[in-house]
């Protein structure tokens, strides 16, 4: 979304996930990195827990 300081971009399927450059292309390349640091940190939050699958009648 260009704004008067620039572009800014939101992942919608990663909730908090943004973030701005003063050219698209910068803004771009930015929110790949915020796109990996934000994954990289669920990773982190992840680690250790338990995944446990249920079946729910319907």
């Amino acid at each position: 979304q260009k704004g008067d300081e620039g572009y800014s971009v939101s992942v919608p399927g990663l909730p908090g996930c943004w973030s701005q450059g003063a050219t698209e292309d910068e803004a771009l390349e930015n929110i790949r990195d915020a796109i990996r640091e934000y994954l990289a940190a669920r990773e982190d939050l992840l680690r250790g827990t338990t995944v446990r699958e249920v079946e729910v009648a319907g």
